[in-house]
């Protein structure tokens, strides 16, 4: 199972377009709204989440989270306890952290990515503490992997369902999606 935690002020790209490619490879996605069911992304868009993060457990179910960027989304993310959580659970779990834009904060914050390759939206890399800021769109770094904002969000996505999957569906869908 994947949780891809939505809250007030996300990023709909950055979150709906990994939740698309992981289903399309066959992945069980759950989005999981921060505080309640429906939440509004940064652009006015309402999304009703599968569940709530007070619904959700983690266990060895758990493949990997997702935290999108966007503001407020981010912050809104990282005041919440049962995200902090689920970050804590995947790092003493070896389980995959995506985060993208200013979601990576959420993981700088935490002392996660020192000695990490990471990237950040523009402007955000103060925030990973201790990274060692890549070049890349999307920079992968043992459980984490990290993308620059909404322009990458495919790429990001077609990164999660290699690590999720494998190299070889993460190809089948790029060709699917003709993003070649």
């Amino acid at each position: 199972m994947i949780y891809v935690f939505l809250a007030n002020g996300f990023e709909e790209t950055e979150a709906l377009a990994p939740v698309d490619l992981l289903r399309r490879a066959g992945k069980n996605v759950v989005t999981v709204g921060v505080g309640d069911k429906v939440i509004t992304g940064s652009h006015g868009i309402p999304v009703i989440a599968d569940t709530t993060v007070g619904e959700i457990t983690l266990d060895d179910s758990l493949e990997m989270i997702v935290l999108p960027g966007g503001m407020p989304g981010t912050l809104n993310l990282e005041k919440s306890e049962h995200v902090q959580n689920a970050v804590d659970y995947c790092v003493s779990n070896n389980k995959f952290i995506g985060a993208i834009c200013a979601g990576p904060s959420i993981l700088g914050h935490k002392g996660l990515l020192n000695g990490k390759k990471a990237v950040c939206y523009t402007g955000f890399e103060t925030q990973l503490t201790g990274a060692i800021i890549g070049d890349c769109a999307v920079e992968t770094d043992g459980i984490f992997i990290t993308a620059r904002g909404a322009g990458v969000a495919v790429e990001f996505g077609l990164k999660l369902v290699e690590k999720a999957v494998s190299a070889e569906e993460s190809k089948k869908q790029r060709s699917a999606i003709l993003c070649d």
